[in-house]
């Protein structure tokens, strides 16, 4: 059986390092969103809206109620279509809502914070409320009878259509209720034929129909809409939910799209040129085993950017932070390693046994700097929110890669290299070194 040529291992690494590369940095054929352009940015880099809301009158509601709360709001910005916004508890009694790509902060603390109760109130009398003035009053002098809520409804869709043969098109909402809900609009409406059941969203009639007849499918609609648009934001806050705690929007701020762009544009460039200046010195300092290291680094900066996207992270200035950390840990991990393999050369041991030394004699110092900073991470990312988890979400997973990075990609590069180059030690060494150093390290690679 023939063994498998070092050039041949070598170029499969290099081969690995560009295709990584083409997908993170470029637009490989069928896996153009995968590539780093395509990665979701958060509020400080797209632009957008910070929203807090607080519990009001200073409460603090139990534990169970924000979640239920922080679940709410949730959906509501998935039904309102913000599909890359993050809600997430700040405190006891505080909700925080970033919303990227949103410029009009107004609008959307308005359509996200809102309480959203919907009731079904039962009216005596027979179809004599007018006005929904009238009706509030009912409700609120005990007249009226709550027969149903929002609790109960399964899902709320917008429909354009006849009513009825003698009506023409018109917008409305379908509602659907589950198996509890569906039973008691049915007797409900039994209750009340000939009577309104006056469907409220918080404080506003939004309808009062008479009742002609028990309704026993499960389902209702609500009429009365101007517009397409304020049926389709009926139903959307309808399948929202209504919240279990009262919020008031204490503070909201939007950053400017331009703004965020030109954050982006900056990390980046300063992310670019970092990198470049520490691959010219890996190059000089190091030479051979510098060229190994880089190749790696490569390797690592695409493998990151891969898998952030994959794994549908959203990027902001801090884990910009996290990232270039994370780089700076594995340069770190490769000069640790390149010191002990200079050591190992004088000593007067072959390349092949003083890389293989350097890196044995590096692992246990690598590991310890690596994990106790790993560890950091996770704690900030399980007691942190927001943007701190953000931090701790990329340099956790820089950690990872760079060990790899450094303790295995670099290793089979270097051992491969060491085959194609001339093994001179001096070109496995430090150039600028002391000067008895220097004249070691001529005199073992004579």
């Amino acid at each position: 059986m023939k063994k498998f040529k070092p050039a041949g291992i070598l170029l499969l690494c290099l081969v690995l390092i560009g295709l990584v590369s083409w997908i993170s940095f470029g637009s490989f054929p069928g896996l153009e969103n995968r590539s780093a352009q395509n990665i979701h940015l958060g509020l400080d880099l797209a632009g957008g809206v910070s929203i807090t809301y607080q519990a009001k009158d200073g409460i603090v509601p139990a534990e169970e109620e924000m979640q239920g709360a922080l679940s709410v709001i949730q959906r509501r910005l998935d039904s309102k279509g913000y599909t890359e916004a993050n809600a997430f508890l700040a405190g006891t009694n505080r909700i925080r809502v970033e919303i990227p790509g949103v410029e009009d902060a107004s609008k959307a603390v308005e359509e996200i914070g809102r309480t959203a109760m919907l009731q079904f109130v039962g009216l005596p009398g027979m179809g004599t409320y007018q006005s929904g003035a009238d009706i509030l009053a009912a409700v609120e002098n005990g007249e009226a009878e709550i027969v149903l809520t929002g609790v109960n409804v399964a899902n709320a869709t917008f429909q354009k259509g006849r009513i009825n043969a003698s009506s023409g098109i018109e917008p409305y909402v379908k509602l659907e209720f589950d198996a509890e809900g569906a039973k008691m609009f049915a007797d409900a409406t039994a209750k009340y034929i000939g009577k309104q059941i006056a469907i409220m969203l918080d404080d506003t009639v939004v309808s009062a129909p008479v009742v002609q007849a028990a309704i026993t499918d499960g389902t209702a609609i609500i009429t009365g809409m101007d517009s397409d648009e304020e049926a389709k934001e009926l139903a959307s806050d309808i399948v929202g939910g209504a919240l279990q705690v009262p919020l008031e929007d204490i503070e909201h701020s939007s950053v400017g799209a331009t703004l965020g762009r030109n954050a982006l544009d900056t990390s980046l460039l300063a992310g670019v040129i970092g990198f470049g200046v520490i691959v010219v010195f890996m190059l000089l300092a190091y030479r051979i085993p510098g060229l190994a290291a880089s190749l790696s680094l490569l390797l690592y900066v695409g493998l990151e950017l891969l898998i952030f996207n994959l794994l549908g992270w959203t990027l902001t200035l801090p884990g910009i932070a996290g990232f270039i950390l994370s780089i700076g840990m594995a340069v770190d991990a490769n000069v640790i390693i390149f010191a002990r393999i200079r050591e190992e050369i004088l000593q007067g041991h072959t390349i092949r046994l003083s890389i293989k030394n350097g890196f044995s004699k590096a692992l246990s110092a690598i590991l310890d700097g690596n994990i106790t900073t790993l560890i950091a991470a996770i704690v900030l990312y399980i007691f942190g929110s927001g943007t701190i988890r953000g931090f701790a979400q990329t340099l956790g997973l820089g950690i990872v890669l760079s060990m790899i990075s450094a303790l295995l990609v670099t290793r089979v590069l270097l051992v491969q290299m060491q085959d194609l180059f001339p093994p001179k030690k001096g070109l496995y060494a430090m150039i600028r070194l002391p000067w008895k150093t220097q004249t070691a390290v001529k005199e073992v690679a004579k």
